[in-house]
């Protein structure tokens, strides 16, 4: 019986601490995180992001409003056709898993909404010229720091999320991708094509900075 309850108390002694050591070589396992990206918040729009992150594994869900894209922000057929495009909804997953403890690889389906309207020119006025969806399929690249990890208190759970993606379009309702119309502002018959994320050209590329908190400031 002595023998059973050593081996017992030995191993559950073990298997404390291989999980200490765990969580302490991944710190912040099993928690959850809020915040807002900064680049949503310069284009008049909002960010919500919300993930969980266990040991090694990252599950999150993040929904953009009313993120303005005109002059060199929107697309190039945007620039080159005097429009303006709003991101009216941007909303999407990601899974990912974590490489090292600060960084992670997610992938990303999201879908995204817009609003197509001319520029502001007088002669176009300010006329909805269409709306349409995207859905694209991409990966990201997320950092995550903790400026104030070391402290034994509520400021270790302040994040700094730094994140590059490419997510490129996969599928829009705009029949065959494509409007044709004519435009009143260049007095032309344009064609516009459904707008990729991010760098206006990149097809796809953008990065962002999100800030947010973690909770449960203990950092294992």
């Amino acid at each position: 019986m002595k023998k059973l309850a050593f081996t017992l108390i030995a191993g559950l002694a073990f298997g404390t601490s291989t999980m200490a050591q765990q969580r302490a070589d991944f710190p912040y396992s099993n928690r959850f995180s809020f915040g807002t990206g900064i680049s949503q918040l310069l284009l008049g729009g909002f960010n919500v992001q919300a993930e969980y992150t266990t040991r090694r594994m990252v599950f999150d869900y993040s929904h953009g409003f009313n993120i303005n894209l005109s002059g060199q922000t929107a697309s190039l057929l945007a620039q080159d056709q005097k429009l303006n495009e709003k991101l009216v909804s941007t909303l999407g997953v990601g899974i990912g898993y974590r490489l090292t403890p600060g960084l992670d690889i997610r992938f990303e389906p999201k879908l995204h909404q817009y609003d197509v309207n001319y520029n502001g020119q007088t002669e176009a006025g300010n006329a909805l010229l269409t709306t349409y969806k995207t859905v694209t399929l991409g990966l990201g690249a997320y950092y995550r720091y903790y400026p104030f990890r070391k402290q034994n208190n509520a400021l270790a759970g302040i994040l700094i999320l730094p994140s590059l993606r490419f997510w490129p379009n996969v599928w829009s309702s705009l029949d065959d991708n494509k409007l044709t119309y004519s435009n009143k502002a260049t007095n032309r018959t344009e064609t516009y094509k459904a707008a990729s994320q991010g760098f206006p050209g990149t097809g796809g590329l953008l990065a962002n900075v999100t800030i947010g908190y973690t909770f449960g400031f203990r950092r294992n």
